[in-house]
Parts: C-alpha cells; sequence; structure tokens
C-alpha cells in the first residue's frame, strides 16, 4: 500500500510542471514593456502541449514568446526546459502601484502557475518646443541664427542624461548650449539655445532641421522651418553682374552691327 502510494506521488511530480522565472517583481513606468524571463519544466515521461495564460488588469496587455516568435502554446519533450519571455504592457492610465499578474501553464488536467509582480512607479515623457511654439523663422545665407529651445518633463519620473542632436540640411551645422541635460524633474522645464549656420551662397527658399532630445526612456522631436533669405550684398552684386552682361551685349551690337 505504502509502494502504492509512493509511486502515485512520483507521478504526480513527474507530470507537475515546474513554472519559474529568474526575477518575479520588476519595476518601470507606464509606457514600459515588463519583460520576465521564465522558465518552463515538462516532468513528464511524454512530450506535453502546454497552454500559456495571464490575468492582467483591465487595458493592459499580456504575451509570451519563445525564441523572438510570440506564442500562446508550446510542445516540450519529456525532461526538457523551454526560456519562455512573458511580456506585460500596462495601460497609458495605470496608476503607480504594485500588481499582482498570475501567469498559468495548463497541459491536460495539469497546471503551474507564477505569481508575477507588475511595480508601476509613473511615466516617462519628454517635450520640445520653442518658449513661443513658433517653429519657423528667416535667416539670411552665410549668416548664424540663435534658436531657443525650451525642454520639459510632461512625464511623473524625473529625467536624467538627456542629450540634444539634430539633422540638418547639407553643409548646415547645429551647436546646442547646453548639450546634455544632467536630470529635469518631473514638471519642470529648461531652455537651451541652438545655434545654426547657414552656408555661404545656399539658395533661398524653405529648409527644415528636425532637433530631438532623449534618453534611455524617452524621446522628442521638432521640426523647425527655416526661410533663407539671399543677403543684400550677394542681391547687388548680381544685379550688377546683369548689367554689365547688358552693357557687354551693348557694346558688341553698337561695334560690330555697323559692319
Amino acid at each position: 500500500m505504502l509502494c502504492g502510494r509512493h509511486a502515485a506521488a512520483q507521478t504526480a511530480n513527474r507530470s507537475a510542471p515546474p513554472f519559474t522565472a529568474r526575477l518575479m517583481n520588476l519595476e518601470a513606468a507606464t509606457n514600459t514593456t515588463f519583460t520576465y524571463n521564465a522558465q518552463l519544466r515538462n516532468a513528464a515521461p511524454v512530450p506535453r502541449i502546454f497552454r500559456l495564460s495571464g490575468k492582467v488588469p483591465e487595458g493592459w496587455g499580456i504575451s509570451f514568446k519563445v525564441e523572438g516568435m510570440q506564442v500562446t502554446s508550446i510542445n516540450i519533450d519529456s525532461g526538457r526546459t523551454q526560456d519562455i519571455q512573458v511580456e506585460i504592457s500596462p495601460t497609458p492610465e495605470a496608476k503607480p502601484a504594485k500588481y499582482d499578474i498570475p501567469v498559468v501553464a495548463v497541459t491536460g488536467m495539469d497546471s503551474s502557475k507564477l505569481a508575477l509582480e507588475a511595480v508601476v512607479k509613473g511615466t516617462y515623457n519628454v517635450q520640445l518646443t520653442t518658449p513661443t511654439g513658433r517653429l519657423s523663422d528667416d535667416v539670411t545665407e552665410g549668416s548664424r541664427k540663435e534658436i531657443r529651445l525650451v525642454v520639459k518633463n510632461t512625464g511623473t519620473i524625473p529625467l536624467d542624461n538627456l542629450t540634444l542632436s539634430s539633422q540638418t540640411p547639407s553643409q548646415w551645422q547645429a551647436s546646442f548650449e547646453p548639450a546634455t541635460i544632467a536630470q529635469l524633474a518631473p514638471g519642470k522645464e529648461t531652455e537651451v539655445v541652438t545655434t545654426l549656420q547657414v552656408p555661404d551662397k545656399t539658395i533661398a527658399g524653405d529648409y527644415v532641421t528636425n532637433f530631438t532630445v532623449k534618453n534611455n526612456y524617452s524621446t522628442a522631436t521638432a521640426s523647425f522651418r527655416m526661410t533663407v533669405k539671399t543677403s543684400l550684398l550677394t542681391g547687388w552684386i548680381g544685379i550688377l553682374v546683369i548689367l554689365l552682361a547688358l552693357g557687354a551685349v551693348y557694346y558688341l551690337i553698337r561695334k560690330y552691327g555697323r559692319r
């Protein structure tokens, strides 16, 4: 009788699929995906198909990935362990708190549960604009133009190590002062002075420069339209060249037209 109970217990232990995760508790921002690295082992003497599911708060998303491919079930050979990524995406309206996420792997009459925790600590968000909101200006070819940009932390978490960069038209140059922001508290803003260098002989017209501020968690881009105008000196030189050309034509006509 005891032998029969012992054998039954061994069979139950083999058939129960151990479901574990390296880190059960993760902390991140609302606009960040929580990624848990889990392992599921098939202790049964035969291959089994496991159905994966999880219960998340309303509006949240949950998915399972194996070797980069999203799955809802997986076939595991006897005695093998499979790595599974569990990805949980909070809703943007999620309030800072700790959320319990029960995950289960079901095969036949057996199931194994995994109790995950997602700690939402707020949101990362950065905004890039100008003091007036205007994103256009005029500049003379061959000159420099100072543009005042405003970087604002519109999230609920401090932003660290923000860097500024630009994508300018060909041959144009842009510099920032400061070029990096060590930290920006929630709700605070800071001003950055951008100097835009326009090359000589730039053709008159509209040109767009994209300014970007970012760190590891958030990014923002502002497209600034600059209208290039020709300098007065260039204009007078152009007029003078035209007059000289007309004068030369008139001289040639007077000189050779009599023959």
